[in-house]
């Protein structure tokens, strides 16, 4: 098991009644017609996106609504809903998943439902609630009965009245059947197998895989069944390498941009640049298929090609073939003295994976010999990684105390981290967070924060505040993802919902800046209009500065 973060937490919500689509009780409209109700506009912007079928818009949509209106229950559970909807598209687009449905039995499905089960009893931060977990499997073979990818592969000549009718009525199948340990779900999952198999002649095996996943996927943001494409990304993220094309894709509406192009990659090699789009691999168009499933077919094994159709500005669309080869991820970019006057060093952190401290030691000393002063180290739209690498970057800039305490129901899960005078940076520090800045983002600014140790500059950060385990499946290829602790700041605050907010905050006008590199191979300097970053240059300049290296 691996323990790592990343994410956002929603609340249950008694998933099944929803699917009906019974009518939520909302913030009443204002009195005067004329005037534009924010709450209710947000919500039927959220119910248009819903019924237009694009989950992917309505996840940030809601998930913007929750930010913005948390008592709001309605958005958290359109958000869960609209999750589910966008989970079972990606499944039925992963190659990985579709191999397991077609060659995985109804038993072999099961015991996975069993070891999942059985994880969550012994590892959730939270003692498991059965009925919960089952009104959400239930949940997710409702969404899949409405969706046409589920349809088109398992139903595909059955009247849509007949799958409307079981959908309709499956959840009362199990009401009254007994819900109180892992042992009676399993048996309920076979159940309702049997019953779809009569009524529907719906493979068993199909239908429990929407129970081993559904058990999962709405007891928080972050926990989730990994298929075996994903369990292998997920690895090779935190590793820091990837077989791949070497590209940081943005998934658009009918394309996929890439933000930013890693050196000495098979893509750079191909004359791939920031900016350009891929609208098609292998004769897949991107505004046809989702983008995981797009992006999903980049991937493939180590000396292999892809075809890609590749818009340009300026050029003609055109057709490449790029090899896949292992490529190594910095987590570390755009390293440079910002300020040579005033001796302002700038770095930025955009994961937190196992090489990111041998990358950081790296650029601190490469900044110290340029004649560093100031460290302004920026972790915007760093959305975190391994807990274990943030607390080492913490450690980097505090000589002693405590960096972050975990607590899970689990006593195994409880730690309290502290730092180690040995290699300390004593140099002044400035950080900047976003609203993306999150997990082991967020431990290191809490402890630079409560030790008092530097100057948070931006908005106030995600607030994901859990620790996440990653488990391997022994029964078959595939992973679990599992919230298994929690964790708070040094002085015991808790990070979930609140994160850390800055001591001088900046409206965001500018994301923060990729590396981008000229002709002659010089590490272009940051937007001009980067408020932010403008704000942090401005501060040190105010302050006064000395020049410290690291005590042995």
């Amino acid at each position: 098991m691996l323990r790592e973060q990343t994410g956002w937490r929603p609340s249950l919500a008694f998933l099944a009644c929803l699917i009906a689509g019974p009518s939520i009780a909302l913030a009443q409209p204002a009195s005067n017609p004329a005037a534009v109700d924010p709450i209710s506009a947000q919500y039927e912007a959220g119910i248009a996106l819903e019924r237009a079928g694009k989950w992917p818009e309505a996840i940030r949509h809601y998930e913007s609504a929750v930010r913005q209106y948390p008592e709001q229950q309605a958005f958290k559970d359109r958000l869960t809903i609209s999750r589910m909807h966008f989970d079972v598209r990606r499944r039925y687009q992963d190659t990985s998943f579709l191999r397991s449905v077609d060659t995985m039995s109804s038993p072999q499905v099961l015991d996975m439902y069993d070891e999942i089960l059985k994880n969550l009893e012994r590892n959730y931060v939270d003692s498991p609630a059965w009925t919960e977990v089952m009104r959400h499997g239930t949940a997710s073979l409702e969404v899949a009965l409405i969706e046409p990818s589920f349809v088109q592969r398992h139903l595909p000549n059955v009247p849509a009245d007949k799958i409307e009718a079981f959908r309709q009525t499956v959840r009362f199948y199990v009401q009254d059947r007994p819900q109180g340990t892992r042992f009676d779900l399993r048996a309920n999952a076979s159940f309702v197998a049997g019953v779809a198999k009569q009524q529907l002649g719906l493979s068993p095996a199909a239908t429990v895989w929407e129970y081993v996943c559904g058990a999962v996927a709405t007891l928080d943001p972050y926990s989730r069944f990994l298929t075996g494409n994903q369990l292998d990304e997920t690895f090779a993220n935190i590793e820091g390498n990837f077989v791949g094309l070497g590209v940081e894709l943005k998934a658009e509406s009918d394309r996929l941009r890439i933000v930013s192009v890693i050196a000495g990659g098979p893509a750079e090699q191909a004359g791939l640049k920031a900016g350009d789009a891929i609208v098609a691999v292998e004769d897949n168009w991107t505004n046809k298929v989702t983008p995981d499933y797009a992006a999903d077919l980049l991937r493939g094994s180590e000396g292999t090609y892809v075809s890609v159709v590749v818009d340009s500005i300026g050029q003609a669309q055109r057709t490449m073939r790029v090899q896949r080869r292992r490529v190594e991820v910095p987590s570390v970019e755009n390293v440079h003295i910002q300020d040579k006057t005033d001796g302002i060093g700038y770095l930025r952190l955009t994961s937190f994976q196992k090489t990111t401290i041998r990358d950081i030691d790296q650029a601190l000393w490469q900044l110290h010999r340029e004649g560093m002063q100031t460290l302004i180290l920026d972790l915007r739209g760093n959305p975190g990684g391994l807990l274990t690498a943030g607390v080492d970057l913490a450690d980097r800039f505090l000589s002693d105390g405590r960096i972050v305490q975990t607590r899970g129901r689990n006593s195994n899960e409880n730690f309290d981290y502290v730092a180690h005078r040995s290699g300390t940076w004593s140099v002044p520090l400035v950080v900047l967070v976003d609203e993306d800045s999150a997990s082991a983002s967020e431990i290191f600014a809490a402890a630079i924060y409560d030790h008092g140790r530097g100057t948070i500059v931006g908005s106030r950060t995600y607030g994901k505040g859990t620790v996440q385990g990653i488990f391997r499946m022994k029964s078959a290829h595939a992973g679990l993802c599992l919230t298994t602790a929690k964790f708070y700041s040094p002085n015991g605050r808790p990070i979930s919902g609140s994160g850390v907010t800055p001591h001088i905050p900046v409206e965001e006008q500018t994301i923060a800046m990729r590396p981008v590199v000229d002709q002659q191979g010089v590490a272009r300097q940051p937007a001009q209009n980067d408020m932010v970053l403008e704000t942090a240059v401005e501060f040190v300049r105010g302050n006064a500065r000395v020049s410290l290296r690291p005590q042995p």
